[in-house]
Parts: structure tokens; C-alpha cells; sequence
């Protein structure tokens, strides 16, 4: 039986060929997966903000900025190659109709925008994602094969 690794929030997981990491509840947050899949190591980490602002001693895993390249250092150390890894991600929902131009609304937008740059400027390719929308998600990646599943209630199941 193949066991489940949860993701907390503003947390991350690693395994190596089996078990499936799965976060719940990502709403504007963002579940992004990490992939070397030559040793078949998985990363997920499940971020809320997405950039760390001045000197804080907070989770590096709540930001974007900070949490990707912390888990890629982490993945290197355990045998992934920086130019095999490759990223999946899901989430970053406007889950609130806040009416005016404020970015509270939308933090599910500024969040895309923050993973996407910092993998980009991290050398990592993401090869699909579900993002944006207005509905809440759970994300599964099975640390095998390097798939992922995307949940949601009253939506249909889709591949990641």
C-alpha cells in the first residue's frame, strides 16, 4: 500500500521512489512539485505568500521567493541534478471577490507570478500546471512516477 506524505501548510516533504505527497486546502496558496526524475526524488512544498519581506525569522517554506531555492539546495544534497529537476504546480485561486484595485484580493495571482519567476530564475522548467480559477484544490504527486492529481469538490479529477 502506497502511503501518503502530507504537505502542511507553509511546509515541505521530500521522498525518494515511493509514498505520494499530498497538500490540502489550496486555495490562493500554491503546491509546487519538484522532480529529479533520474533518482526519482519529489519535493513538495506548499507555499502562502509569495515573497519573504525584510529580516523575518519566518518559515521559510510560507514564501515563494525563499522556499523553492531552500528545497532545491535540499534536493541537491540528497543526489538531484539542478538541470534535471523539473516543477509542477497547482493552486492560486482568487478565493474572495474583494471588491476595489488592492492585491488582498488577488494574492492567488501574485503568488503565480512569484513561482513562476523564481523558477524560472532557479533553471527549472515547469512542465504543467492548474492555477488561477476561484476553487480550492488538493494536490497529490507520486514520488515514482513523477504524476500528479489534482482534486477538487464537484470537478472532475485532472492530471498534473
Amino acid at each position: 500500500m502506497i502511503s501518503n506524505i502530507v504537505v502542511g501548510i507553509s511546509d515541505m516533504k521530500m521522498a525518494r521512489n515511493e509514498g505520494v505527497l499530498v497538500t490540502y486546502a489550496l486555495g490562493s496558496c500554491i503546491g509546487i512539485c519538484l522532480y529529479d526524475p533520474v533518482v526519482k526524488l519529489a519535493a513538495m512544498i506548499h507555499i502562502m505568500l509569495p515573497v519573504k519581506l525584510g529580516n523575518s525569522n519566518d518559515n521559510v517554506f510560507k514564501f515563494a521567493d525563499s522556499g523553492i531555492p531552500e528545497t532545491l539546495r535540499k534536493m541537491e544534497i540528497f543526489g538531484a541534478v539542478r538541470s534535471r529537476i523539473v516543477a509542477k504546480i497547482a493552486g492560486g485561486a482568487r478565493m474572495f471577490d474583494i471588491p476595489g484595485n488592492g492585491s488582498l484580493g488577488n494574492i492567488g495571482m501574485r503568488n503565480i507570478e512569484s513561482v513562476r519567476q523564481t523558477l524560472r530564475a532557479q533553471g527549472i522548467r515547469i512542465l504543467k500546471e492548474d492555477v488561477g480559477a476561484n476553487y480550492a484544490r488538493t494536490l497529490y504527486f507520486d514520488c515514482k512516477t513523477g504524476n500528479g492529481v489534482i482534486k477538487s469538490y464537484g470537478r472532475n479529477e485532472i492530471v498534473l
